[in-house]
């Protein structure tokens, strides 16, 4: 799967609270597996480690779903 490059964490991420693979997964309507399946194939939103745990940024997650073709 090929497309535009994920979107990078803007200012107005820094106001918001960071999601856990759980609750992205949850808004995706996806199981946390297969959020990490697409992260492991490069395919998934962009997130990061905070520790051991993925976090995500709720506007990048968005920015991702709209990017992705219909």
């Amino acid at each position: 799967m090929s497309g535009p490059p994920p979107a990078a964490p803007t200012a107005g991420d820094a106001d918001e609270r960071l999601w856990t693979a759980e609750e992205t997964a949850n808004y995706l309507g996806i199981t946390v597996n297969t959020l990490y399946w697409l992260r492991h194939r490069n395919a998934g939103p962009p997130a990061f480690k905070v520790g051991k745990n993925l976090r995500f940024f709720p506007t990048s997650v968005r920015a991702w779903v709209l990017a992705r073709p219909a």
